[in-house]
């Protein structure tokens, strides 16, 4: 059968834009080839893919601003992009959309041990933040699971959080200010190194905003001395539910540590094949790590250890030096990983109240068994952050909507006990029509107000976070 012909008028289109960012940009800045578009057709949510109009990769602020001035007159939606590591398809482009990387846009502008910030550019990676200052004695907090690939702009976008959130927090809690540019080209500084600025928290609007408001190129981020000292304990256990049940009664005692991590027996097998980190024959295992000074790891770590014994674990391992403390924390450093090397999986990232994991890991056990589809879960326990990874076969018919429909109803059993649809992942494509689920019609309408005002086109980000008929209302005008 023959292909219909291309359509001229598309073709006229796409060459004017490309022929505007050429003459703004650099001549590497631009990227049309579709051989070459095709490495920006999906994020880490390979399920869903689709090749941009184009993809620009700008060096600096001025020049994201001269991208965005031109997509604005022509009327071309802009998808931010920061290292492409997003879950939730929080990054994927639609076919008329013009990928803007921020890759290239990584240096260190400034850094100030004195008032305990550093002033980064947005394609800055992470774990290269810490890099940066930890000569010094200082890091910067938040620590996602990729963080040696995901850019501090991503982290912006969804309110990333890591494995040391429970007690630094989330982006949000280490964020002084941004550098942000419109999508009429207008910069604006909101917030920044020198306290809280007076009127509407427009900093807290845009962390977790996900690309929706604008394009942040700089960031100020707050930056803490190193502590004395820290040490991980694993503690194993016979069931999901009782190592749910040992992590309310930690949290419920006061105690705060720094990190409280869940693997199931799924993810520690896949972890143990892949990484050798010599965790033990378990249900499910707890990684707990505190800090401090000497005897305030002591004292914190005698407390945990009276708490986990009244669970009966089958073993409670103290790192004893740096070496072990490494092994202790391998595994769960490499637990994606290692669950792609069994099967395609989705990762959610549903918020629940932490007294409510031996329930929810109960019924995830239980749905597992309903969808005929594996699940391992593997999370950040200690603030109820679960990522429930559900295993399937994209190549076999049927099993991606089984698994989709799967998710659908862990993410409405998170909302149903009083937790939310996301902890740091985002909405993206992934849940965007779950929103209902959460939000009444009112609560989403609020959002797409505030979305108004900043983008009144609706050019930024298209087709995430809002259910799709909503989005196209607003965009249509």
């Amino acid at each position: 059968m023959d292909m219909p012909p291309p359509d001229q008028g598309v073709i006229a289109r796409k060459g004017r834009i490309v022929a505007r960012l050429r003459a703004a940009l650099p001549g590497d800045a631009v990227i049309d080839a579709p051989e070459e578009l095709r490495v920006y057709e999906c994020d880490a949510l390979t399920a869903y893919r689709c090749p941009p109009l184009a993809a620009v990769l700008p060096r600096s602020t001025e020049e994201v601003a001269a991208v965005l001035r031109i997509c604005s007159d022509e009327g071309v939606p802009v998808v931010p992009r920061g290292a492409g590591t997003s879950l939730a398809g929080g990054s994927m482009p639609t076919a008329d959309a013009v990928i803007l990387g921020l890759a290239r846009m990584n240096r260190v502008l400034a850094a100030d041990y004195e008032n305990r910030f550093v002033h980064v550019e947005a394609g800055r990676t992470n774990l290269s933040v810490s890099g940066a200052v930890e000569a010094e004695g200082f890091f910067y907090a938040p620590d996602p699971s990729s963080q040696r690939a995901c850019a501090i702009g991503g982290n912006i976008a969804m309110n990333s959080g890591g494995a040391h959130c429970l007690k630094y927090g989330v982006t949000t809690n280490n964020l002084l200010g941004v550098r942000l540019v419109r999508m009429d080209g207008t910069v604006v500084t909101i917030g920044g190194p020198w306290g809280e600025p007076a009127g509407l928290d427009l900093l807290g609007v845009v962390c977790g905003s996900e690309g929706q408001l604008g394009v942040v190129t700089e960031a100020w981020l707050r930056i803490l001395p190193k502590p004395e000292g820290a040490r991980p304990v694993l503690v194993g256990f016979d069931s999901n539910e009782v190592a749910g049940a040992c992590v309310a009664d930690i949290i419920r005692a006061g105690l705060l540590p720094v990190a409280i991590e869940f693997m199931d027996r799924p993810c520690i097998r896949a972890t143990e094949a892949f990484a050798h980190a010599g965790y033990p024959d378990c249900e499910a295992l707890l990684i707990i790590e505190v800090e401090g000074s000497e005897a305030e790891i002591a004292e914190q770590l005698a407390r945990i250890k009276a708490i986990a014994m009244t669970h009966d674990p089958v073993e409670f391992r103290e790192a004893a030096d740096e070496d072990q403390a490494r092994r202790i924390w391998l595994g769960r450093k490499s637990a994606f990983g290692a669950m792609g090397q069994i099967n395609d999986y989705m990762c959610l990232d549903g918020t629940i109240p932490v007294s409510s994991l031996p329930h929810v890991l109960k019924r995830i056990g239980e749905m597992s068994r309903d969808f005929g589809l594996d699940v391992g879960n593997v999370f950040h326990a200690g603030d109820g952050n679960m990522h429930p990874l559900i295993l399937f076969d994209a190549n076999k018919p049927g099993d991606l909507e089984r698994c989709e429909a799967f998710g659908a109803e862990i993410l409405k059993l998170c909302v149903e006990v009083g937790g939310c649809l996301t902890g740091e992942h985002g909405v993206g494509v992934e849940k965007r029509d779950l929103m209902s689920v959460q939000f009444s019609g009112e609560d989403m309408e609020a959002q797409m107000r505030v979305k108004d005002v900043f983008d009144p086109k609706w050019l930024l980000n298209p087709a995430k976070v809002f259910p799709l008929g909503a989005s196209a209302a607003r965009r249509a005008g």
